[in-house]
């Protein structure tokens, strides 16, 4: 005679509320991880000090992660994914026409450049990616292409090649700006650097 084991309920939601535990916790790590890159860059966010942050300890981190650079692919990919994201919400929210300069405008804004922890992860990792393994530099690549797609899709000439190379060029020129006004030490200067870029873009877009 066959006898066909069932699992209780009890031992069912066990089962679930342990793997959702497991969620919220490896949910929590990635977050305080995107935020800690891109204070203290990739090279300055140790295991350790994520995890610390994070109330848990060190020892847990490979129940939920194979390796440190498969943290910080998933970590990279979380803000990037947020600032496209943001980016999106701001071209929806201007008026009809103005989504181009809407957005350029809160990248070179003071709010933005101030705010390197919850930012753009590309200006503020940038100089950093290059050395980084293959999977954070995928994970960057991945959300810069669909930040470029972004600014093409509000240009007039969308789909047309020429549409491409004017939003690549503006989204390094907005990158390039926020780093060097992250990087001077004088806030007027900061700010006239901000304000020359966004100029030289509304000018020409």
């Amino acid at each position: 005679m066959m006898i066909i084991m069932q699992n209780s309920p009890n031992k069912s939601a066990a089962r679930i509320t342990a793997q959702s535990r497991k969620e919220a916790t490896h949910e929590r790590i990635v977050e305080v991880a995107t935020r800690a890159i891109r204070r203290s860059g990739y090279a300055g966010t140790g295991v350790a000090d994520i995890m610390k942050e994070a109330g848990l300890t060190h020892g847990g981190f490979y129940a939920h992660f194979a390796s440190r650079d498969a943290l910080l692919a998933e970590a990279g990919d979380r803000a990037g994914a947020e600032a496209v994201a943001l980016a999106a919400r701001v071209a929806a929210a201007a008026p009809p026409g103005q989504a181009l300069q809407a957005m350029m405008a809160a990248y070179l804004s003071p709010e933005h450049i101030a705010a390197i922890e919850v930012g753009c992860p590309v200006s503020a990792l940038g100089s950093e990616m290059p050395r980084q393994a293959p999977e954070v530099r995928r994970a960057a690549t991945i959300h810069i292409k669909e930040m470029i797609d972004l600014f093409a899709r509000q240009l007039p000439n969308w789909g047309q090649p020429e549409a491409h190379a004017q939003a690549m060029a503006t989204v390094c020129a907005l990158i390039g700006t926020t780093i060097l006004a992250r990087a001077v030490d004088e806030p007027a200067l900061s700010d006239a650097l901000c304000a020359a870029t966004l100029a030289q873009l509304q000018a020409t877009g």
